[in-house]
């Protein structure tokens, strides 16, 4: 081999490791992300990070794919992310319950969301919505907190399952104002709906992004939102406060949806993704449509995430002793 072409191709020989460990970093760039969601296409949390994922794409340049991976309290999905290689290119579009509420009922949970996961960023908080069937007697709150001390245990209300936020948030409404109701689980918050609207059922608690359609459509009447102000979607509906019972002052059960990745993402992806991540809630399309459906800005750094996950966590461990989810 003549000398030149000896010490060129030595020189690609010396060169070929580095461009080996250029080509990952350059290939995460264009892979998809993926956007795992625990729960079914259609409802609430699946609507909620399909607008946000359309709207994270153009912030990163590629795209953002939306995978249902549902059941166990949407532990499973959270399982597919702890599972992951920490590469910013599988993240979880959380909501709060499997955070907050599953660690303190499920006697399984097959991971620990304060040490297995990385927060990213908020993406907002939500409320739902005492809605009932048009026939009840009752036409607020103070009207049923009456009426079911009237007929203890004679009032029904459903939810999503045991252990679910709307499930926890209908119980300390009944044991702050002192009155004792039936919870019915459901498989989802649609199939209770139904029996709401037929009248199989008294009431529920409801995200008001998905309750909203039903309350506007006449087909249940809203008596009261969790939240500590009136909602902007729902502006005559009352407050549980401002029902005036003694032990409903202050009252204030919400949720929220946050990002997170596998434990071990490097900090430096995780400041961009977290930029990228408020930039997209930026956009005003799904700032208008975000507030459309109901819901409230809730955005910042990954310790504001990973602080308000942590005293929920807290708060939830006070309401679920003795429920025990298998």
């Amino acid at each position: 081999m003549h000398s030149s072409h000896r010490r060129l191709a030595i020189a690609a020989l010396a060169l070929a490791p580095l461009a080996l460990a250029m080509f990952p970093a350059a290939a995460q760039d264009t892979q998809p992300v993926r956007l795992i969601v625990g729960y079914a296409a259609g409802g609430p949390v699946d609507q909620g990070a399909r607008l946000f994922g359309q709207a994270l794409s153009k912030e990163l340049g590629v795209p953002v794919m939306v995978e249902n991976k549902t059941g166990a309290n949407a532990t499973i999905a959270g399982s597919e992310v702890v599972r992951a290689k920490p590469d910013g290119l599988t993240l979880w579009f959380a909501a709060s319950p499997t955070i907050t509420i599953s660690p303190n009922v499920m006697t399984k949970m097959p991971f620990d969301p304060a040490k297995d996961l990385a927060p990213v960023a908020p993406i907002l908080s939500y409320y739902n919505v005492l809605v009932v069937n048009n026939n009840e007697p009752y036409k607020n709150v103070r009207e049923l907190v009456a009426h079911a001390k009237a007929n203890p245990g004679k009032l029904a209300y459903g939810s999503a399952g045991v252990g679910g936020s709307n499930h926890l948030g209908a119980l300390l409404f009944a044991n702050r104002s002192g009155i004792e109701m039936n919870h019915i689980p459901y498989k989802g918050n649609a199939p209770a709906m139904t029996d709401v609207i037929g009248g199989q059922l008294n009431m529920m608690l409801d995200i008001i992004s998905t309750a909203s359609t039903y309350i506007h459509s006449g087909k249940v009447r809203a008596l009261a939102v969790t939240s500590p102000q009136r909602n902007a979607s729902l502006p005559d509906v009352p407050t549980f406060a401002e029902s005036g019972i003694e032990g409903l002052k202050g009252f204030d059960v919400g949720g929220w949806y946050g990002v997170f990745g596998p434990k071990g993402l490097p900090p430096e992806l995780v400041a961009k993704l977290n930029k990228a991540v408020n930039a997209a809630l930026a956009q005003p399309d799904l700032k208008k449509r975000y507030k459309e459906l109901g819901y409230d800005e809730w955005t910042g750094s990954p310790q504001k995430l990973a602080e308000r996950a942590a005293k929920e966590r807290a708060m939830w461990a006070t309401v679920t002793q003795g429920i025990v989810v298998d």
